[in-house]
């Protein structure tokens, strides 16, 4: 199925972007994928990101598809479309920015914004194999997206190279330093994470392309992830349940999505508190670290992602969130990056945290490993 819900020609004749429709554009209505927002009224104005690609000169291409109401991770939407991913026809594309992730990795598009509350670039770009960014929580505009109110969602982008993630970043984060983004031949410190429940070919696959790219490596622990990765789900439930509960029993809602939201309206004000505090621990827990590093290493994905049909038919795939949800709780930005799955054709993602307000150094990391993967390719 399409990528886009609707195609495009808006702003000038830089390069063409494609749009996650939780994010407003003007004269046209904002869906979230969802049947049940099929009347209402198309957007007074853009979002500002949308705003500032057009001031630089940028192209709208269109609008893409998602999991409906950024409330789930498959990507899997019967109403609105789900596309197809380019590196497995057979898997999901990953969600809840299914869409935007899908269009880079078919060559549709060579940048795409998407959302990320609990995973949501990062997931996909890994499931599709692109590279994708989850700003510092702020940095970037919400201002025009959908939810309004969200204490974990980021705008950010999915692009083929790290260098697209770069020139995106430089427009719609007015603060942003692309220069800073490209000085690669630093001393960088890696600390790889350690006891990561994930597949072994996966953690060889990331711990290889950090040591072809040459970076100095440190074994670093984060005993928080667990407690992080749980607590950050309380708090996705109840501010999407403030945001789109009304929607519930109108019959517009996919059967899966109406069931989590009605169970998202159970979570109590206790419940949140202990979630703020893990908020809180986990956030000095991470701070701390990386004032000895200059990112954790991880991957993205524990598994490679399942088969469409293996999820239609229940296979349970929360747990593919359990290495990027805690960086949401926490607000530090993170970056996926694909790397070579030996006797694999998919891609494994490689994800990189940072110190908050240094998305520009994560950048720069992924720019040395991305080279080095590419020189290893030419030379074999």
């Amino acid at each position: 199925m399409s990528t886009f819900v609707s195609r495009l020609q808006l702003g000038g004749t830089g390069p063409a972007v494609a749009v996650k429709d939780s994010i407003d554009i003007a004269g046209h209505r904002t869906m979230a994928g969802s049947r049940a927002l099929a009347g209402v009224p198309p957007a007074a104005r853009h979002a500002e990101v949308v705003s500032r690609l057009i001031d630089a000169g940028w192209s709208i291409a269109g609008k893409t598809t998602m999991h409906e109401l950024a409330f789930g991770i498959s990507g899997i939407n019967d109403y609105a479309g789900t596309p197809v991913n380019a590196q497995a026809h057979e898997r999901i594309p990953g969600g809840s920015s299914s869409g935007s992730a899908a269009a880079v990795a078919a060559g549709e598009v060579g940048i795409a914004l998407g959302t990320d509350t609990g995973g949501s670039i990062r997931m996909p770009a890994a499931c599709c194999g692109v590279v994708g960014l989850k700003p510092t929580f702020g940095r970037v505009s919400r201002r025009g997206v959908h939810p309004a109110e969200s204490s974990l969602d980021c705008v950010g982008p999915f692009a083929a190279t790290v260098a697209g993630i770069v020139a995106a970043m430089a427009v719609i984060a007015p603060d942003f330093d692309a220069a800073r983004a490209g000085h690669t031949d630093q001393p960088f410190r890696i600390g790889l994470l350690a006891d990561v429940h994930a597949n072994a070919a996966i953690l060889a696959a990331v711990e290889a392309a950090v040591r072809l790219a040459g970076l100095a490596i440190r074994t670093v622990t984060l005993d928080g992830m667990a407690a992080a990765y749980q607590a950050a789900m309380p708090v996705i439930n109840f501010e999407t349940w403030a945001a789109f509960g009304h929607l519930t029993g109108t019959g517009g809602l996919q059967p899966d999505v109406e069931e989590r939201l009605l169970a998202a309206r159970s979570v109590g004000r206790a419940e949140l508190a202990h979630a703020e505090a893990v908020r809180r621990q986990f956030t000095a827990q991470v701070d701390a670290l990386l004032k000895e590093v200059d990112a954790i290493v991880l991957p993205t994905l524990p598994e490679l992602p399942p088969t469409l049909a293996a999820v239609r038919e229940g296979t349970p795939i929360l747990g593919l969130t359990a290495l990027v949800r805690p960086f949401n709780l926490s607000g530090h930005p993170a970056l996926t990056l694909p790397v070579p799955l030996p006797g694999a054709a998919l891609k494994a993602g490689l994800q990189l945290v940072g110190r908050k307000h240094q998305d520009e150094t994560i950048c720069a990391i992924a720019a040395c490993i991305e080279r080095a993967i590419a020189a290893d390719g030419a030379a074999s």
